[in-house]
């Protein structure tokens, strides 16, 4: 079998769960692009795929891993890879694994219409509102694959199912409505239903951790993604701290053209609210 994730960290996550159960012993892929943010417009064209490329790069400038991670990778080669060892082994399957989360059903949407002439060989285990136990012993319903204990994958396995020709023929509908709607973002809001966002949607999330005091936009970065509930990449939450710069709802010291580090932030207008109310405290 062939396992398919959506996260890089997976991948590892992957490899321990087939130590512990031999019987999901396989190769992993992952798909890595985040279909949940960005535009969807012509992916099937080099036209549109380059948009979607450059789109990345923008928002890149400056990250870690700016010249390591956009472009280095082609999950369209991927999926071509998957299905040539389709064909030379007839008796392979693939496993794809999906948290309940936008990321991986947006990813999902993405690749199954391609291979569907492997309808029946193809299984998908969807981890939707489903409880597991945390390391605590505690139950809980994870968003994300990396949130479940390798052991907990033998339980897991049991809802390994073929993705129905019905899916096949309707959930490729889902993936064309997003295309033509075209957001930035996309939430799920349930099931595998997925709904388009503005491209402020994560903006409160960051105004909550920014205060009157200059700090290190890294810092409100870590701070942002560590504490917001509906999960995003760096590099997005990142692109709209500049964004919102560039408004001039945020304050910043520093050289935004350079890395994430290389820039302090704080609420716009804070020094003033913070003046006017000594004032009247006075008065």
């Amino acid at each position: 079998m062939i396992h398919i994730v959506f996260n890089g960290v997976e991948v590892e996550l992957m490899q321990k769960v087939m130590e512990q159960d031999e019987t999901l012993a396989g190769e992993v892929e992952i798909i890595r692009d985040d279909f949940a943010v960005g535009p969807l417009a012509d992916l099937d064209t080099e036209e549109g795929w380059n948009a979607r490329l450059e789109w990345w790069k923008t928002l890149s400038q400056g990250s870690p891993y700016a010249d390591d991670l956009v472009g280095s990778f082609d999950d369209r080669k991927t999926v071509e890879k998957l299905k040539e060892k389709l064909k030379e082994n007839t008796t392979e399957e693939i496993w794809i694994w999906m948290g309940q989360n936008q990321h991986d059903v947006t990813g999902y949407y993405w690749l199954m219409p391609q291979l569907r002439e492997f309808q029946g060989r193809v299984m998908v285990l969807y981890m939707n509102n489903l409880p597991f136990i945390n390391e605590k012993g505690q139950i809980f319903y994870p968003s994300w694959l990396s949130e479940i204990q390798p052991k907990e994958f033998s339980k897991a396995k049991k809802l390994a199912r073929p993705i129905t020709l019905s899916e096949f023929e309707v959930d490729p509908d889902e993936w064309k409505k997003l295309v033509e709607e075209n957001a930035v973002v996309r939430m799920l809001e349930g099931g595998k239903k997925i709904a388009g966002k503005g491209d402020d949607f994560y903006d409160q999330e960051i105004i909550k951790n920014i205060t009157g005091e200059w700090q290190k936009a890294s810092r409100v970065l870590s701070n942002t993604l560590n504490r917001m509930k509906i999960k995003t990449g760096d590099i997005f939450i990142m692109w709209r701290i500049r964004t919102l710069i560039s408004e001039g709802k945020i304050d910043v010291t520093g050289d935004t053209t350079k890395t994430w580090k290389d820039f302090d932030i704080k609420l716009a207008g804070a020094a003033k609210t913070e003046n006017a109310a000594a004032e009247s405290a006075a008065v």
